[in-house]
């Protein structure tokens, strides 16, 4: 996997955790405990810090970039959604950002809130806890319920529980090559 130094600020990642070699990973970003980092993801800590708490997943081609000097934490079991687009200082435990959702600068995400796929969470946006938003821009529409905790709680420990797997369970295999012609004779 790229992984690049950036002015002396270098990648840690915890080795519980699974980070794709197809990731990219620059600068000051850390990466704890049984976190899934998917193909495709970009984290780009040159400017800033990424802050990655246990047990969350960035799913397949999200991005996380922050501005200079700041830092932006993702919560414990947080989920960042495949093609998620991340400027956000502050995604608080549990909270899920859909497939696709765009979080602008200075953007802060509550405990358990949900922002729905292909929403976009303006600039300076507070997200309280325990509400989902959806739309452009993103709007609340509805408290967060037991079932939507239990369902993403279901999907949090399926991440978990790849990031072990993948540890153990996955190698990579490059394609057979094709036969090469026998020479003619003479």
């Amino acid at each position: 996997m790229p992984i690049y130094e950036f002015e002396g600020r270098r990648p840690q990642i915890a080795t519980s955790a699974f980070v794709a070699e197809t990731a990219i990973l620059i600068g000051d970003v850390r990466i704890a405990d049984q976190v899934y980092v998917g193909h495709g993801v970009i984290l780009r800590g040159d400017y800033g810090t990424i802050d990655i708490a246990p047990q969350s997943a960035v799913e397949e081609g999200a991005i996380i970039h922050i501005n200079p000097d700041c830092v932006c934490r993702l919560g414990r079991r947080v989920t960042i959604g495949h093609g998620a687009k991340v400027h956000a200082p502050e995604i608080n435990d549990h909270a899920v950002i859909g497939i696709g959702a765009i979080l602008s600068f200075n953007v802060r995400i509550g405990e358990w809130s949900i922002v729905a796929e292909g929403s976009v969470v303006p600039n300076g946006k507070t997200i309280p806890p325990g509400v989902i938003v959806a739309g452009n821009p993103a709007r609340e529409i509805g408290p967060v319920e037991a079932r939507h905790r239990d369902f993403w709680n279901y999907g949090k420990d399926l991440y978990v529980d790849l990031a072990r797997r993948y540890q153990t369970g996955s190698r990579r295999i490059d394609p057979p090559k094709p036969p090469t012609a026998p020479a003619d004779k003479p």
